[in-house]
């Protein structure tokens, strides 16, 4: 990877952890999960609204590293208007990328995870929000 690129990768994941999107509880959930990293303390609670068979909204509030909180930001960007197909299919890439199994199929920000895969550590971090994410989602009100 070249310096260039790994620069803009850290310069995406510090300003996701700066200014995350959809930083927020949302009073109207079809359905949430806490998520929580006992290695490092990392926290997070994940909230869902379906519409049908559609992500109308995710949001997510909690505390930890700049690569736990980056990588929930980057989630719900990726999900949000997703059918829960599509849901899934967008976690089975991310964690193919995180646990440098390919990065096959990921797009935008997401990438700038994808060293993860290098710091075996740092992959429960990245995925945190992700699984709390399919978790809200076992969790949501038909």
């Amino acid at each position: 990877m070249s310096a260039e690129l790994e620069e803009l990768y850290q310069s995406i994941i510090l300003d996701h952890n700066r200014r995350p999107q959809n930083f927020r509880v949302m009073e109207d959930a079809s359905g949430h999960a806490d998520g929580l990293n006992p290695l490092c303390g990392d926290q997070v609670t994940v909230w869902i609204k379906l519409d049908g068979d559609r992500v109308a909204d995710v949001s997510f509030q909690g505390q930890g590293c700049a690569i736990s909180k980056a990588s929930a930001s980057l989630m719900t960007q990726a999900v949000k208007g997703k059918t829960l197909a599509e849901t899934q299919a967008i976690f089975d890439r991310f964690h193919a990328m995180v646990t440098g199994q390919g990065a096959e199929g990921i797009t935008g920000g997401m990438k700038a995870l994808s060293g993860v895969s290098k710091f075996p550590l740092r992959v429960k971090c990245a995925s945190l929000g992700w699984h709390a994410m399919k978790a809200a989602l076992d969790n949501a009100a038909p």
